[in-house]
């Protein structure tokens, strides 16, 4: 239900609504042979939601010869929900798929732009976003009717047969039958469900009047933080979603409680909101979301469709949206395939990403409100600026673009002088003011001969620093032979390498002056002793290999060489490396230095409980296994200049089974703030091989955007941020202080540059070098001066 009304989004052959919005050839004329023809002439639909009537009605009207079955186990007027959100996308797809169904719904479409946010007694209101709601009940209804209309065989009250008869018996069998889909069971082997659940409970309501607007409110109780999700559905009514934390909801006796009093309890909490009247239910009960991920969608003659298949979270309103949108793009596959197996494999192509996407905004939502309690301090408009783009579909820039007056206040608040954006605002860390947001992240080049960084680096960190990065990280420079990773990084365990790093960083400070350059001090540990990563990222040297060191004699791989565990003398001999290379940095000049404990490295193989399996001092408990990066942290601070800041690049999560979560994070991150980290940069993973990332845009920021919170420590965010308009939602949002990229350096090494060129931005957080200002502009591709046609006449 969130506030952004989609585009259209591209498919590999258009988009289903486009695809349907022409009649099929009767299936008389189909010149393919029954048995190979995808125009099901029977089909079977377990679920008689929106998805499954929608299905019917579309693969009936598409061929009226069909036979389309809808088994529905509840009466015609039973729903268990109140109000229905959809898209301006999928409004779209129904009209041009059956313009019946979309002048029916464009009568009872309640329509509305704002959303309201009211946070401790002040409320925000955000404009332009564009919503459209009906009453589920309306909305079946409709679909009822047209199924009626064009022959569909609706049977209420009745339990479908099993999917196993079914699919003998049909030629096509549609499980539509929700996110407890007893099809799903069925064959649980053959779709491979994944169902979690998560850490909040909601109950589902309604009230007996219209919010003006798309309303969250937040209630602090004693018991802790709840949040109310409502919006208008009809002239005079409106759903109401309350939702709180398990633990919040124990406390505050809500298990204890029948329905009735827990609808009158949430009216009480929100008795504000609500104008002081009361809410209704309808059979509702508090529930926890499941998400539901399938890794196939169909098995034979038997298809996923809805809730069924997938699920995304309710605050940003895409069940029923996802679940329609699925009805069309089958339909549309089932008329273009020659095969019913060609057309699933179709279907389950076409759909799979833009769910995917959609999954992955819906989570990052969802985890939003369960950590809801994080964002209680922020200023009320930031607050409000980072509830609206908590899923990173609606962004600073779109949010500009809908509502610039509510987003000149969020940044005014901030501090961004006038024709600012965030990402050109400074940030102070201990002596060094950083003019810009922008962090070039440290990158491995493996280019070095013994270590010593070569004409190649001057080259690559000189042209990154000219291109307008408030910070250039170098690699991460290895603090002795034996901890490189391969044969081509770099160090600062001589004074040929330290001598060859002041090169650089003189080239830095004197061509870029403003632009400060950073060092990645680490050890790969366990992980040394490798190819070149073009040659075998994390292969072994099949000659030349050198010794590998680890908190335990733990290869990283199975054909990985096998590392000894380090001895209290060997970790006072490394201790000693890495305060030899910081004292070599601070020589040479660098702003800034980064201790490395992340990415499985050594430090980090300390910290993790996947490759720390010490029974002595240094291993066992959380506080024994962060004992030696800590000790490194502090030998090296006090080897480092006061004035100049030293961060810390943790894993934030190990992505295994057994590893440090982003509870464990947060500890992690606090002990190196009580040291004296300045910042943590916040990565994750890249601990063990066997790791199961959750991999999409920015999808590592929701680890430091809890570390910020829970500690108050600076964060650095990194992970698949690549616009300028990420960076400066992030940024405003207050999920992060600085943004690291490195992928969209290497593809534009003036990548800074030309954001600002971009946006339009000219000052002091970005300066074009003097011998670049003529390219300050983007290049002119094509005639811009032709006429425009005034007239069209007949013939």
């Amino acid at each position: 239900m969130e506030g952004a009304v989609s585009m259209p989004t591209p498919g590999a052959r258009g988009s289903a609504d486009m695809r349907l919005g022409r009649r099929a050839r009767p299936a008389e004329t189909d010149p393919q042979p029954p048995e190979t023809t995808s125009h099901a002439l029977r089909v079977a639909i377990i679920g008689g939601g929106p998805g499954g009537l929608y299905s019917a009605a579309l693969l009936k009207r598409l061929d009226p010869a069909r036979e389309v079955t809808v088994w529905e186990r509840n009466a015609p007027d039973d729903t268990f929900g109140f109000g229905v959100v959809l898209s301006d996308e999928t409004l779209g797809g129904i009209e041009h798929a059956d313009p019946t169904v979309y002048e029916a719904l464009q009568r009872d479409f309640i329509r509305w732009d704002d959303i309201d946010i009211v946070h401790r007694s002040t409320r925000h209101t955000s404009s332009g976003h564009g919503f459209a709601a009906l009453g589920r009940r309306r909305l079946l209804e409709i679909l009822h009717q047209r199924c009626r209309e064009l022959g569909v065989d609706l049977l209420f009250r009745s339990e479908a047969p099993p999917p196993a008869q079914l699919a003998a018996s049909y030629d096509l069998v549609i499980a539509a039958d929700g996110v407890h889909s007893t099809t799903r069971e069925a064959y649980a082997p053959m779709f491979r469900p994944h169902v979690a659940t998560h850490h909040c409970r909601y109950i589902w309501l309604a009230a007996g009047f219209a919010f003006d607007a798309f309303r969250f409110e937040i209630a602090e109780t004693e018991h802790g933080v709840m949040q109310l999700h409502g919006y208008p559905y009809a002239a005079d009514a409106s759903t109401v979603i309350v939702e709180m934390r398990e633990e919040v909801w124990r406390a505050a006796g809500f298990g204890e409680l029948g329905e009735d009093e827990s609808v009158e309890r949430c009216a009480k909490i929100f008795a504000d909101a609500l104008g002081g009247r009361p809410l209704r239910s309808n059979k509702s009960a508090w529930t926890t979301f499941r998400t539901v991920v399938n890794e196939h969608w169909s098995h034979g003659n038997v298809v996923l469709l809805g809730d069924a298949a997938h699920t995304a979270h309710f605050s940003i309103g895409s069940g029923t949206k996802l679940a329609v949108e699925d009805a069309l793009a089958l339909a549309a596959c089932l008329e273009e395939q020659p095969s019913l197996e060609r057309a699933l494999a179709a279907y389950e192509a076409e759909r799979k990403p833009v769910v995917a996407s959609t999954q992955r905004a819906a989570h990052a939502s969802l985890e939003w409100f369960e950590n809801l309690g994080l964002y209680l301090d922020q200023p009320p408009r930031q607050f409000a600026f980072n509830l609206l783009t908590r899923s990173r579909r609606v962004t600073h820039d779109n949010l500009r673009l809908r509502d610039a007056s509510f987003t000149a206040a969020v940044e005014r608040d901030f501090g961004c002088p006038p024709g600012t954006p965030p990402m050109f605002t400074p940030f102070r860390l201990r002596g060094l003011t950083l003019r810009n947001r922008v962090v070039v992240s440290p990158m491995d080049m493996y280019s070095a001969t013994d270590g010593v960084p070569g004409d190649f680096h001057l080259v690559h960190l000189g042209a990154r620093a000219l291109g307008g990065a408030g910070l250039v990280m170098t690699e991460m420079v290895c603090v002795s032979a034996e901890g490189r990773i391969t044969p081509g990084c770099t160090g600062l365990y001589t004074g040929r390498q330290a001598d060859s790093w002041k090169r650089i960083v003189d080239f830095v400070h004197a061509q870029a002056p403003g632009t400060a350059i950073g060092v990645q001090l680490g050890h790969s540990g366990r992980k040394g002793s490798t190819k070149l990563m073009w040659e075998g990222m994390d292969e072994p040297l099949e000659d030349g290999n050198w010794p590998l060191v680890a908190a335990s004699p733990l290869p990283y791989k199975p054909e990985s060489q096998s590392p000894r565990q380090l001895s209290r003398a060997q970790l006072t001999d490394i201790r000693e490396q890495f305060t030899a290379a910081a004292w070599r940095a601070a020589r040479a000049g660098f702003d800034l230095l980064e201790l490395h404990c992340a990415h499985g490295y050594l430090l980090s193989g300390f910290l993790s409980p996947l490759t720390n399996r010490r029974t002595d001092a240094y291993g066992g408990s959380p506080e024994k296994r962060l004992r030696f990066p800590l000790e490194v942290f502090d030998a090296v601070r006090k080897v480092w200049p006061e004035e100049r800041p030293l961060t810390v690049r943790i894993s934030a999560t190990d992505w295994a089974e057994g590893g440090n979560t982003a509870g464990d994070a947060v500890e992690i991150a606090r002990a190196f703030a009580a040291h004296g980290a300045d910042a943590i940069d916040v990565s994750t993973g890249q601990v063990v091989a066997d790791e199961q990332p959750e991999f999409g845009r920015s999808y590592q920021t929701p680890f430091a955007d809890r570390i910020r919170h829970a500690t108050g420590v600076p964060v650095i965010a990194v992970g698949a941020i690549s616009s300028w308009d990420d960076v400066n939602s992030l940024i405003l949002a207050g999920r992060t202080d600085l943004c690291a990229l490195a992928r969209p350096h290497l593809y534009d090494p003036h990548w800074t540059l030309h954001a600002a060129a971009e946006q339009g931005y000219v000052g002091p957080g970005v300066v074009w070098p003097a011998p670049y200002r003529a390219g300050s502009r983007r290049p002119q591709t094509g005639r811009t001066d032709a006429p425009k046609p005034r007239l069209t006449l007949g013939s």
